[in-house]
């Protein structure tokens, strides 16, 4: 093992950037931090019975359903559209949290793990692509919320977030029909079209300047050496805690929430971040945003998004005829977990807005 791999090895994806950021000098600011992130287990309490969904190439995909009548907590609604939620690279179905606090029993809800995430089964790398994950999202629909028989079709309302954003305009792409026929509404939360760089999902781990030259060989190098990386990621660190804090979000956000995205960050296999890495540098779904336009769309980003800055959204909604802009001041990549009554809010507005049209 050479030297560069072995440095990157020893402290770790997000010890990078936190080097690169003074990690060294906040770290008693940070461990008085994470001593109040001891209740992130109340952000992944919410479950419900396992259920499986098998992909066309064979990848067991975990997903839960939330129904409407068992948690309800006030008159129940008439049937409406369920609500389908699709969560981003290196993240799982708890990003949901506060979403599916807020909307359990209101509404019937699918939540489920994108392949090589979660509780999910690993894909290979030559499935690990945005493709393949619009794919995954036509055989959830299949089968968690199967098209009624001898019945009016409430449809669905699609919810996707950074990867998940993408995996649903990829699906749209492939079944353009099921798509005009099932969905009601979408929002497209801190996503792209195309024209990501690369870099950005590494940012802060790189310069911008740099980007574009070493990305492709911390990816390379973290991929030479998994098991060993992966090792020293679960162990969990100050310095990976400052960085998820850094990167995802606009401003200080509470310690729970950087603990609870720290987690995910280091749940995901260092195998996983590469394989699915080389699919943003190619992806251009900016030709299927017509057909959003048939249907109730709202694209949400905050102002300080590092990832998927503010101008991909603006983008999109430009090329989407209809469709809401919401722009978010002062938040992060994580603004499902910075505002989360907001996204709630919109949600609600597409259920009601999709009703409308439907009728």
């Amino acid at each position: 093992m050479n030297a560069w791999v072995k440095g990157v090895a020893g402290v770790g994806l997000a010890g990078l950037g936190a080097v690169a950021a003074g990690a060294v000098v906040e770290r008693r600011v940070v461990k008085a931090r994470r001593l109040g992130a001891r209740d992130v287990d109340d952000l992944t309490a919410l479950s419900a019975p396992a259920r499986e969904v098998l992909t066309a190439d064979g990848v067991v995909l975990h997903a839960e359903v939330d129904e409407q009548a068992p948690y309800a907590t006030s008159a129940p609604r008439e049937p409406g559209p369920t609500l389908v939620f699709v969560h981003g690279y290196a993240l799982n179905l708890h990003c949901w949290h506060f979403q599916r606090r807020a909307l359990r029993g209101r509404h019937r809800m699918v939540f489920y793990d994108q392949r090589s995430h979660g509780r999910s089964g690993r894909s290979d790398r030559e499935h690990a692509t945005i493709d393949q994950l619009g794919d995954d999202l036509m055989r959830v629909l299949d089968t968690m919320v199967p098209v009624p028989e001898g019945e009016d079709d409430p449809g669905v309302v699609l919810v996707g977030h950074s990867m998940g954003g993408m995996s649903i305009m990829a699906f749209a792409e492939q079944y353009p029909e099921t798509f005009d026929a099932r969905v009601r509404g979408v929002a497209l939360v801190a996503t792209t079209a195309g024209g990501l760089k690369p870099a950005r999902i590494l940012s802060p781990l790189i310069p911008d300047v740099l980007g574009g030259f070493f990305a492709p060989r911390v990816i390379a190098a973290l991929a030479s050496a998994p098991e060993l990386i992966d090792s020293a990621r679960s162990k969990g660190s100050n310095l990976g805690f400052l960085v998820a804090d850094r990167f995802a979000f606009g401003g200080e956000a509470p310690a729970a929430h950087v603990e609870l995205l720290d987690q995910m960050l280091a749940g995901t296999p260092t195998e996983v971040l590469a394989e699915f890495f080389d699919t943003f540098a190619t992806l251009d779904k900016f030709a299927v945003l017509d057909r959003f336009g048939t249907v109730p769309t709202t694209v949400l980003c905050g102002t300080k998004d590092r990832i998927t800055s503010i101008g991909h959204s603006r983008k999109m909604a430009a090329r989407i005829e209809g469709s809401r802009l919401v722009e978010v001041e002062g938040a992060g990549h994580m603004v499902l977990f910075e505002d989360p009554e907001l996204i709630e809010a919109e949600i609600e507005r597409l259920v009601r807005t999709g009703e409308e049209v439907a009728r």
